[in-house]
């Protein structure tokens, strides 16, 4: 494809831009980036942590699952962008919130707390692309919510910003407005941190981002 540079100029032909995932918080971060991808093409994993797996481990088996399963299927010249995000109480990982009971029980458990958020980025070029390179990139979080009170967690609830969220929170929803701490990258808690995806990017050959 060919890329627009400052001033409209125009960029070398690269390799198609996939993105591994249908998240539209994570289009809208890479659209921050002034990117588009070629593909959005999700990922069919399963995704059930295994046995006794920590938070961490788990994460980047998860991105790094979710970019080969696309690149295999690309028979293009491509670069695939997998990422995953986890919410951990330690050595605990919190579920997806896909139903509101898990919700509740995962912003009461948050209540008062500080909980790590773990995003993981891996790029991986297809067959077609041997120029390419496997990059990959974990970035950790501190967040740490006030205290909620029942009625302040049915009201978040309520909001509906939590279907389908890790934790059962949107950093960018009606939480924001009880998180008291945080320390790393904001984008990461949505879930695409954009200077290591930018970093990622910019180590690829060719051009990617200025």
């Amino acid at each position: 494809m060919t890329a627009s540079g400052p001033a409209g100029a125009e960029t070398a032909v690269r390799p198609a831009f996939v993105l591994a995932s249908a998240s539209p918080r994570r289009l809208d971060l890479l659209a921050q980036l002034g990117l588009t991808p070629d593909r959005v093409f999700p990922a069919n994993i399963d995704e059930t942590p295994q046995r006794d797996e920590q938070p961490r481990p788990y994460v980047r088996r998860m991105a790094a699952e979710k970019a080969a399963a696309v690149a295999h299927q690309i028979t293009e010249p491509a670069l695939v962008l997998g990422a995953d995000t986890v919410v951990a109480l330690g050595r605990r990982i919190l579920p997806k919130a896909e139903d509101r009971d898990t919700a509740r029980k995962c912003l009461t458990l948050l209540s008062g707390r500080r909980h790590t958020v773990l995003t993981a980025l891996r790029c991986v070029p297809t067959a077609a692309w041997p120029d390419g390179r496997t990059g990959e990139r974990v970035v950790e979080t501190a967040v740490t919510f006030s205290r909620l009170t029942d009625h302040q967690i049915e009201a978040l609830l309520d909001a509906g910003d939590w279907q389908g969220k890790a934790g059962g929170y949107a950093l960018q929803g009606h939480a924001a407005g009880f998180i008291r701490f945080i320390s790393g990258s904001a984008s990461g808690v949505i879930g695409l941190p954009l200077f290591e995806t930018a970093q990622l990017l910019r180590g690829q050959p060719g051009h990617w981002l200025p």
